[in-house]
C-alpha cells in the first residue's frame, strides 16, 4: 500500500493518512476502538462477527459533538471490501498482527518500527557519495 502525505498538511489523526475514503476512515477507527476495548486483541470469529455486523445491520456512532442532541450515524460496509480495503491493509502497514497460533488479531506497534526504519534508510541514502 502507498502512504501520500504533504508535510506541511499533516493531518490530525493516522487514519486520515492511510485511508482514502471518509468511509474507510469511520471503518478503521471502529475496528480499531473494537479491538482495543477487548484488551487489545479479538479472536478470528470475532473479526468475522465485527466484519458480518458491519456487513448486516450496520453500526451506529455517535458523532464527536457533545450533549444530548449529538447526531447518530450509522455505518455499514461490506464484508469482502472490509477485508480487502480495512484489515489486509492494516496488517500489511503493522498495525494489526495476526497469531497463527492464538488465531487472534492484536493491535501492534510494527508500523512504528517501520516508519522509523523508512526514516532511517533516508538517512543512509543522504549519507551516500
Amino acid at each position: 500500500m502507498v502512504i501520500l502525505f504533504d508535510q506541511f498538511n499533516l493531518p490530525d489523526n493516522v487514519f486520515k493518512i492511510i485511508f482514502a475514503t471518509e468511509q474507510q476512515i469511520l471503518v478503521g477507527r471502529l475496528l480499531f476502538s473494537y479491538i482495543k476495548k477487548n484488551d487489545g486483541e479479538i479472536t478470528k470469529t470475532g473479526m468475522g462477527v465485527f466484519a458480518m455486523r458491519l456487513h448486516e445491520e450496520g453500526i451506529v456512532v455517535k458523532e464527536k459533538e457533545k450533549g444530548p442532541l449529538a447526531k447518530e450515524i450509522k455505518i455499514t460496509y461490506n464484508k469482502r471490501q472490509f477485508y480487502d480495503r480495512i484489515l489486509t491493509p492494516m496488517r500489511g502497514m503493522g498495525l494489526i498482527e495476526y497469531d497463527l497460533y492464538r488465531k487472534v488479531y492484536r493491535l501492534s506497534d510494527k508500523f512504528n518500527r517501520l516508519m522509523i526504519k523508512v526514516g532511517l534508510m533516508w538517512l543512509r541514502e543522504l549519507d551516500k557519495n
